[in-house]
């Protein structure tokens, strides 16, 4: 028996003495939960790394040669706080595999149960669930129902708590479903004194606080629309989204609290539009000046608490959403009154979500998770956490322990931070019942430190997108939970992987989405819906409408079902910190840099750390390339984000082309995949 690798450890002894019974058994399956059962009852309490030691003890013991070994098998206790598994209860089922066939070949019969599950309230019933006579690609969900999605927020006793939220230094507040409801009241009532009409795009640009929750609320509430802006955007992206979707007023915040810095944010809407602007103070005061055309929040706000929610029809838009195409400017994808049925159904079921459940997830309105959190976690009468300041230190992760998270949401590039600072080793996070991940592709060992942070509790790996308004592919608690991996498609909604060269059925290839599910977007602001989604998609023998997605999966199979890993965008779009963002849209900035003629850029995801930006370059003249990469990183800052930045540049003669002259990114990919490695 080796030595522990931790043998100054108070526990030290104890945890040899866990070791030394590992080869007592023949199962790892058998033997793992009773380690782990074990290891939880040390006292003093084991920190993550004796977690991760016992894991990988246990694993080369029974399953050396396996990469998909689990790290979490649900027991008894977790089986019968299931959301999922009481449903397949409820309907006679045993095997997981049989609940999600269900799910899909039986769609009305599903989203009827679900839309009840998550509490929907409608002001008149659909005539329909589902309307697909013009087939897949046209479906109507709901059709002919009369509702406010926003109402269907509110079904948990108003003195339940809604919100936790907490600035840097000061103590953690709590807000009543009630007090919640009150302010985004107050929030309706102020655009409709205002002179704002149902249908009116409504712009916001704001970190995710308690104010903007109540905002966003009251905006749906008004049947008006969010434009969500994401507030790290420069001057120029907003200019473009403000645009797109012709907003006619912006609400913001004139400053920023961040890392013990005052981060401008008022002066970027300004350098962006001359739409008028409603200026919340971050601090006791506001920090800026204000234009003739803008109001001060406090003199903004109605003082009437009553309001009754604008009745709209199912399809009526409550909020324009942005995400990355493969041309210049990002796509512009509605989200109406079903889509947050699709966040609450996949909350409900792949996170678990129940009453009193407290869900936080550092994020933003400005990208699809912020809005997702709200619908997820209201409808189903849990509360949101929010932390306002941003999620890297030990301040963060007091206030996961203080406010008894129970799911925690997170960026993969924000763990591996925390795995580099071991500033969340000391915590007790032991509220938490899972973690869930998104964003960008996540790696075993960072998903292992991360599960080890909580006593190993299992990682729901989320994929999906915007025009999903929600997941595709996820996990669920009734199966073994496989680190950086995907257990299950996301409940309603089945995909096949495409081989993009032999254009077949295979293990791995291109995702295309099995149509129709809630939470599919029905159409583009500025884009052709079809075009983009459902023209020259494979046509295979005896198999329904597919819809483009784009990413690119690998399939294995378990004794436990199959298994699925992420292997990054099969277009070029990439992940850079969590932000899905064009090669083109970077591209289109770096272009302007002298001496670049011509840019191509890739991303590549290192062993460890955050995905690096590398940039291949056609140079006009010879240059030094630290200067140059500089001066890029100064013009994505301006231009498009600051969390952007260039890792290395390649000086290249010429690119490689397609013959029908496309740069073939993935060769460019090929290249320095080796190199970095």
């Amino acid at each position: 028996m080796a030595q522990s690798a931790f043998p100054n450890s108070p526990n030290s002894s104890l945890v040899s003495e866990i070791e030394s019974s590992v080869t007592n058994r023949l199962s790892f399956r058998a033997r793992w939960p009773e380690l782990l059962k074990q290891a939880r009852q040390i006292q003093p309490p084991i920190g993550p790394e004796s977690y991760i030691h016992l894991w990988e003890r246990c694993r080369d013991q029974f399953q050396p040669d396996s990469p998909l070994t689990p790290i979490w098998f649900p027991d008894d206790g977790d089986l019968e706080q299931s959301n999922v598994r009481r449903w397949m209860g409820e309907l006679g089922m045993e095997k997981y595999s049989e609940f999600h066939q269900w799910t899909v070949s039986s769609r009305v019969a599903f989203w009827t149960e679900a839309i009840q599950k998550v509490g929907v309230q409608f002001n008149q019933e659909p005539t329909q669930i589902l309307n697909d006579s013009d087939g897949a690609a046209k479906a109507i969900w709901l059709d002919q129902a009369r509702l406010n999605i926003v109402e269907s927020c509110f079904s948990a006793p108003p003195t339940d708590i809604a919100i936790l939220f907490q600035k840097p230094g000061s103590p953690i507040q709590r807000q009543s479903y009630g007090e919640l409801r009150e302010r985004a009241n107050r929030v309706a009532n102020s655009l409709v004194n205002a002179g704002f009409k149902p249908g009116d795009a409504i712009a916001v640009v704001m970190p995710m606080t308690a104010w903007s929750v109540a905002i966003y609320l009251g905006i749906v509430l008004a049947g008006c629309s969010v434009v969500s802006i994401a507030d790290s955007f420069a001057a120029p992206e907003i200019a473009t989204r403000l645009t797109i979707a012709n907003a006619k007023l912006v609400l913001a915040y004139d400053h920023q609290n961040r890392a013990g810095k005052k981060l401008p944010l008022f002066s970027k809407v300004t350098a962006a539009t001359e739409i008028p602007a409603i200026v919340l103070n971050t601090d006791e005061e506001l920090s800026c000046l204000l234009r003739p055309q803008d109001i001060a929040w406090t003199d903004f706000l109605a003082a009437e608490t009553k309001f009754d929610s604008v009745d709209c029809a199912s399809n009526a838009t409550i909020n324009i959403l942005f995400s990355s195409g493969t041309t210049g400017d990002p796509k512009a994808i509605p989200w109406n009154h079903t889509t947050p049925i699709k966040c609450a159904t996949d909350g409900y079921c792949h996170q678990n979500i129940h009453p009193g459940d407290v869900c936080a997830w550092p994020t933003n309105l400005g990208w699809m998770m912020g809005p997702w959190l709200i619908f997820a976690s209201l409808m189903n009468k849990a509360t949101l956490a929010l932390y306002e300041d941003v999620p890297m230190g030990v301040e963060f992760g007091a206030f996961i322990q203080e406010a008894e998270v129970t799911m925690l949401g997170v960026v993969p590039t924000i763990v591996k931070a925390w795995e580099a600072s071991g500033c969340m080793n000391d915590l007790d996070w032991s509220n938490i019942k899972c973690f869930s991940s998104t964003g960008e592709s996540s790696q075993a060992s960072t998903m292992i430190f991360l599960s080890a942070l909580a006593k190993i509790k299992p990682i729901i790996e989320y994929c999906g997108g915007t025009e999903i308004g929600g997941g595709y592919v996820s996990s669920v608690d009734v199966l073994p939970n496989v680190p950086a991996a995907f257990n299950s498609p996301a409940v309603g909604l089945d995909f096949l992987l495409i081989d993009p060269i032999e254009h077949n059925l295979s293990e791995q290839g291109e995702v295309f989405l099995v149509p129709p599910s809630i939470g599919l977007s029905e159409r583009l602001i500025n884009r052709d819906h079809f075009e983009t989604y459902y023209a020259e998609t494979p046509r295979l023998p005896n198999a329904p409408q597919l819809r483009r997605h784009g990413d690119y999966f690998r399939k294995f199979s378990t004794a436990d079902g199959p298994v699925f890993e992420a292997g990054g965008r099969a277009d070029d779009t990439m992940n850079l910190g969590g932000i899905k963002i064009s090669s083109a849209e970077i591209e289109r900035v770096l272009n302007q840099v002298e001496p670049v003629t011509e840019s191509a850029a890739v991303s590549y995801a290192p062993s460890h750390g955050p995905n690096q930006l590398i940039v291949f370059a056609v140079l006009s003249r010879e240059t030094e390339m630290d200067q140059l990469r500089n001066e890029m990183n100064q013009a994505l800052k301006m231009e498009l984000n600051p969390l952007f930045k260039v890792h290395s540049i390649e000086s290249v003669s010429a690119m490689p082309r397609t013959a029908s002259g496309k740069v073939m990114r993935r060769k460019l990919r090929a290249q320095i995949e080796p190199e970095q490695n």
